[in-house]
Protein backbone atom coordinates (compact mmCIF):
# COMPACT_ATOMS: atom_id res chain seq x y z
CA UNK A 1 0.00 0.00 0.00
CA UNK A 2 3.03 1.96 1.04
CA UNK A 3 4.41 1.51 -2.50
CA UNK A 4 1.09 2.98 -4.07
CA UNK A 5 0.94 6.43 -2.40
CA UNK A 6 4.72 7.07 -3.45
CA UNK A 7 4.00 6.15 -7.27
CA UNK A 8 0.75 8.30 -7.38
CA UNK A 9 2.84 10.91 -4.60
CA UNK A 10 5.59 10.61 -7.64
CA UNK A 11 2.97 11.22 -10.77
CA UNK A 12 1.70 14.43 -8.56
CA UNK A 13 5.53 15.42 -8.99
CA UNK A 14 6.15 15.01 -12.28
CA UNK A 15 2.75 16.53 -13.43
CA UNK A 16 3.48 19.69 -11.24
CA UNK A 17 7.08 19.99 -12.54
CA UNK A 18 5.60 19.47 -15.80
CA UNK A 19 3.60 22.97 -15.65
CA UNK A 20 6.92 24.55 -13.68
CA UNK A 21 9.49 24.18 -16.75
CA UNK A 22 9.51 27.16 -18.37
CA UNK A 23 12.66 26.89 -21.05
CA UNK A 24 11.72 25.11 -23.94
CA UNK A 25 14.69 22.61 -24.02
CA UNK A 26 13.78 20.67 -20.76
CA UNK A 27 11.28 17.70 -21.13
CA UNK A 28 10.34 15.41 -19.14
CA UNK A 29 9.26 11.87 -19.99
CA UNK A 30 7.29 9.44 -18.31
CA UNK A 31 7.91 6.11 -19.50
CA UNK A 32 7.10 1.99 -18.70
CA UNK A 33 4.53 -0.02 -17.55
CA UNK A 34 2.45 -0.51 -14.36
CA UNK A 35 0.22 -2.77 -12.82
CA UNK A 36 -1.40 -0.58 -10.62
CA UNK A 37 -5.23 -0.63 -11.50
CA UNK A 38 -7.11 2.86 -12.28
CA UNK A 39 -9.36 2.30 -8.93
CA UNK A 40 -6.21 2.18 -7.10
CA UNK A 41 -4.11 5.66 -8.32
CA UNK A 42 -7.28 7.00 -7.55
CA UNK A 43 -7.64 5.44 -3.69
CA UNK A 44 -3.55 6.42 -3.05
CA UNK A 45 -4.47 9.72 -4.58
CA UNK A 46 -7.28 10.80 -2.88
CA UNK A 47 -5.68 9.75 0.50
CA UNK A 48 -2.46 11.91 -0.56
CA UNK A 49 -4.85 14.66 -0.70
CA UNK A 50 -6.33 13.36 2.63
CA UNK A 51 -3.06 13.46 4.34
CA UNK A 52 -2.21 16.89 3.27
CA UNK A 53 0.75 15.22 0.93
CA UNK A 54 -0.73 17.15 -1.97
CA UNK A 55 -3.11 20.57 -2.76
CA UNK A 56 -6.88 20.12 -4.01
CA UNK A 57 -5.27 21.93 -7.04
CA UNK A 58 -2.59 18.84 -7.48
CA UNK A 59 -5.43 16.60 -7.02
CA UNK A 60 -7.88 17.58 -9.05
CA UNK A 61 -5.45 18.04 -12.28
CA UNK A 62 -3.67 14.10 -11.01
CA UNK A 63 -7.51 13.18 -11.21
CA UNK A 64 -8.77 14.10 -14.49
CA UNK A 65 -5.82 12.78 -16.05
CA UNK A 66 -6.01 9.27 -14.84
CA UNK A 67 -9.75 9.14 -16.06
CA UNK A 68 -9.05 10.16 -19.61
CA UNK A 69 -5.90 7.94 -19.65
CA UNK A 70 -6.98 3.98 -20.52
Amino acid sequence: MRNHMIIALGVAACLTLTGCVSSSKSKVTVTGTTTISKGQELTDLQRALDAGAISQRDYDSVRAKLLKRD
